[in-house]
């Protein structure tokens, strides 16, 4: 797996971008309403699924789950090591659901194979995304994840996912709503899906939304990201969760310099990038062109800064 440079630590598997979590603790924010992309990878990237008993398998599971806990998925695609869902949840259950879902499934998989041990790689990962801006961009990535990593030219090649379903290629499974994307493309049925198929494949060549993430778990617009930060009060001072995580509402440094127009103005900014706002001086440097030594010496001659 090699790394792909640029915001939301976004890694590049065999061609499939995947927003992966591997902290020890990740920062949850758990809300009514809440939509997630997730995604769960296998122990050591090993195989969670090794033939189509076992997919249909996992459907079966996360077919209970949804139902249980009032779970709304929108989009999934199964893949050989890890598997990608595109969740809403109005109770604000996540990780409940999540707990069920990959405690069953590794239940019942290690029985069938005669295995013991860990499925899957620590925790899942999950990214919350604002509704009406991204869940679209999102549910795209979602059903090309064969196609980036070059198993299939084309998503309605792959079986394992949403996409044949929703465009009305196979039967949708109980549990898949696709009533709120194919809504976004019309109100006539058969324009719907080919509005969605049209958008789905226009995807192949542009690039995903990864680079909008901020902090590693939020997808939004500016306004969604000052509607949430509630969720997030109080955790800016937990050091078990990375800082990014914490700081996940923090104004962007273009926000936090923009209008700074001389030195004395810009180093007064510097205290509330980096004490208020959790910026490292690596960061503060970099963004405005300067070494972070003399980000650290113009801080400590402004008031209130740590020495």
């Amino acid at each position: 797996m090699k790394a792909h440079q640029g915001k939301g630590q976004v890694l590049k598997s065999l061609g499939l971008y995947v927003i992966v979590f591997n902290m020890a603790r990740t920062l949850r924010v758990e809300f009514p309403g809440a939509l997630y992309y997730l995604c769960t990878q296998g122990n050591n990237k090993q195989n969670i699924f090794d033939d189509d008993r076992d997919r249909e398998l996992f459907l079966e599971v996360l077919a209970g789950v949804v139902e249980k806990y009032h779970w709304i998925c929108h989009a999934f695609c199964l893949m050989e090591n890890h598997y990608i869902l595109l969740i809403e949840t109005p109770d604000g259950n996540l990780s409940l659901g999540m707990r069920q879902l990959n405690g069953v499934y590794t239940q019942t998989y290690n029985k069938t194979h005669n295995k013991t041990g860990h499925l899957f790689q620590g925790r899942f990962s999950s990214l919350v995304v604002e509704k009406e801006t991204f869940l679209l961009k999102v549910c795209r990535e979602t059903v090309l994840a064969p196609v980036r990593s070059k198993e299939v030219n084309h998503p309605r090649a792959w079986r394992w996912s949403s996409f044949p379903a929703t465009i009305g290629m196979a039967k949708p499974p109980d549990f898949l709503n696709t009533d709120w994307i194919l809504g976004r493309f019309g109100e006539n049925i058969k324009d719907a899906r080919h509005g969605f198929t049209e958008f789905i494949v226009k995807g192949i060549d542009e690039e995903p939304p990864w680079g909008s993430v901020r902090g590693r778990i939020l997808l939004g617009s500016d306004a969604f990201i000052d509607r949430i930060k509630v969720f997030l009060e109080g955790k800016e001072s937990v050091e078990e969760y990375p800082l990014a995580e914490r700081f996940a509402t923090r104004p962007t440094l273009e926000a936090l310099f923009k209008g700074v127009t001389n030195k004395e103005e810009r180093n007064r900014q510097l205290y509330a990038a980096h004490v208020t706002c959790g910026y490292s001086l690596k960061e503060i440097g970099r963004f405005l062109g300067i070494h972070y030594s003399t980000v650290s010496k113009a801080l400590k001659k402004q008031p209130g800064s740590p020495s």
